[in-house]
């Protein structure tokens, strides 16, 4: 089922007459294709439960259109939106078994739609099938671990075979590992069902891992939809670049100077079709590599080993924060406290840059800069 969202605005009044009106969601167009996930994405506060609540039907937009295909649905109560709708909480019924708790919605049908016993039976173990809790239908939710019972509020969704699936932070009440586990079920679940499906989520890995394509919001404001990879790659703005990526981008003040990128004293980079101009300097993590007569200096912190990765974190003065943050392959030798034990805390280090890593901000708008950066 195709969702349309159509200049979609939701204004909260004031608690106080002397403030202004709390915009959640402000002037949100956006066309999500039949059978497509769509991760929401952005901090708290930012307006993505709110558009999820919207499309549900369980808030009303002050203003604009929600479309279901060509059906208007923005006046429609949600019991008759055809929506499935998964919350962080879960919000299954304790004293009922996995079985009363996915056949329930079905038990409310009426008129047209409503099942005979043998066909909500039906459609309730298949529903258990697809997310594999068959063999807990005589459970219930208290003798379940987390991730089971996030499964069994998804089959109770889609038992009821919902023209579009909501999921508002399924998985943040989940351990880690059972967060991966849950993610890579919903995403397979997705895929086999075909079903239209909206996620939302602060979870930037969470998003990335599992969307067609994400949205990144900001204070109800829509700051860039694409491909996750693209996003990442090629972010709009210094608010996308540093809420997506994990380490996180690394930001440091510097200027384009006679086609040359010089952050503090150095020059880094080449950079054409950019005039001179103080810019912020947003270098990925994986963007540094380990150089002895690389051009830009730093002063080693420390080194962490994580197995296949190692980071290497040291300070400059021209970074926004109070340290900076590389990642490295383990392979590249960058433990210095076993190779090079008279390499410690203080050492100067140099690194080469990887152009297509680095990106250019505006001081004063921080939106992207279009630059051709290349190596000396």
């Amino acid at each position: 089922m195709e969702v349309i969202l159509q200049n979609l605005t939701k204004r909260f009044p004031s608690r106080n007459k002397k403030h202004e009106d709390v915009i959640a969601v402000n002037d949100f167009s956006f066309r999500i294709p039949d059978g497509e996930l769509i991760g929401l994405l952005g901090p708290s506060g930012c307006g993505k439960s709110t558009t999820l609540n919207l499309i549900s039907g369980l808030l009303q937009p002050t203003s604009g259109k929600i479309f279901f295909g060509e059906d208007d649905v923005t006046e429609l109560p949600p019991e008759h939106r055809g929506i499935g709708l998964v919350f962080q909480n879960y919000a299954l019924y304790p004293h009922l078994t996995v079985k009363q708790n996915i056949l329930f919605p079905l038990q409310n049908l009426k008129g047209k739609d409503k099942l005979s016993k043998e066909e909500m039976l039906e459609r309730a173990y298949e529903a258990a099938g697809l997310v594999q809790i068959g063999e807990l239908m005589d459970r219930k939710p208290g003798e379940l671990s987390g991730g089971q019972q996030q499964r069994v509020a998804i089959a109770r969704a889609l038992v009821k075979m919902p023209r579009v699936l909501l999921l508002d932070e399924p998985l943040s009440n989940l351990d880690a590992r059972l967060r991966l586990q849950t993610r890579e079920e919903i995403r397979r679940i997705q895929r086999e069902t075909k079903i239209t499906t909206i996620f939302v989520t602060h979870d930037q890995e969470e998003a990335m891992s599992i969307s067609d394509r994400i949205v990144v919001m900001k204070e109800g404001i829509v700051q860039q939809i694409g491909k996750p990879q693209e996003v990442y790659d090629n972010p709009d703005n210094l608010f996308v670049a540093r809420f997506l990526g994990t380490p996180p981008i690394n930001v440091l003040e510097g200027r384009v100077k006679d086609k040359q990128l010089f952050i503090g004293q150095e020059a880094v980079l080449a950079v054409d079709g950019v005039a001179d101009q103080e810019v912020y300097v947003g270098i990925r993590p994986e963007g540094f590599r380990l150089q002895e007569d690389g051009p830009l200096t730093c002063v080693l912190s420390r080194v962490e080993v994580m197995g296949r990765d190692s980071s290497v974190v040291f300070t400059h003065e021209a970074s926004l924060n109070p340290t900076v943050r590389s990642v490295l392959s383990t392979d590249a030798g960058v433990d210095f406290r076993v190779e090079h034990p008279e390499k410690a805390e203080g050492t100067k280090i140099r690194f080469a840059l990887v152009p297509r890593k680095v990106m250019l901000f505006h001081k004063k708008t921080e939106e992207r800069i279009a630059a051709t950066i290349q190596s000396f």
